[in-house]
């Protein structure tokens, strides 16, 4: 049997796509989240229905909503913070697990991107990839990391998406 919508090429209903926000602080109420807004935002102008920005505290709570989400089977899960080497940041240990397929050239283009402009990028754990049909991506937690991770990802979002759920537009883009 082949997967719903892979019939024909259509979508088997909306897009859909969650926005989860690791910050231990913004959680409390004591930080402005000030990248759930842009990422929710990125997302909506590509056509997804977007929920979040969902906002929880560092560590086991980002497994948590990231399993949550992943129960309404959406197309794209992207996490901001608690990438980096500080104790708490735990939101690579929580995702790698639940990853069926690895993307690390997303997560390599990213470090290298950041780079040119900030050495600490070479520091994010971020990883990057599907749980069944789903892209998850972990983005830095700053305002440029979040940039340069949008960035990565636009070029290649459609490609990604069509590809794991076997719709038209899963072409390879850029291909000679």
């Amino acid at each position: 049997m082949s997967a719903p919508g892979a019939a024909g090429g259509q979508p088997e209903g909306p897009r859909t796509a969650a926005v989860i926000v690791a910050s231990t602080s913004a959680a409390a109420g004591l930080a402005p989240d000030r990248t759930g807004p842009v990422m929710r935002a990125w997302l909506a102008e590509r056509g997804f229905a977007v929920d979040g920005p969902i906002v929880v505290s560092d560590g086991a709570a980002v497994g948590d909503a990231i399993r949550s989400s992943l129960a309404s089977d959406p197309w794209v899960v992207l996490t901001t913070g608690g990438t980096g080497v500080a104790p708490g940041d735990r939101t690579p240990e929580q995702t790698e697990p639940l990853l069926d397929a690895r993307l690390p050239g997303l997560m390599e283009e990213l470090r290298r991107r950041g780079a040119e402009q900030a050495p600490a990028a070479l520091l994010t754990r971020g990883v990057a990839g599907f749980v069944a049909r789903t892209l998850v991506m972990n983005l830095p937690g700053s305002p440029g990391g979040v940039r340069d991770g949008l960035a990565v990802l636009g070029p290649v979002l459609e490609h990604l998406v069509g590809q794991r759920r076997g719709l038209a537009g899963g072409e390879h883009p850029g291909e000679r």
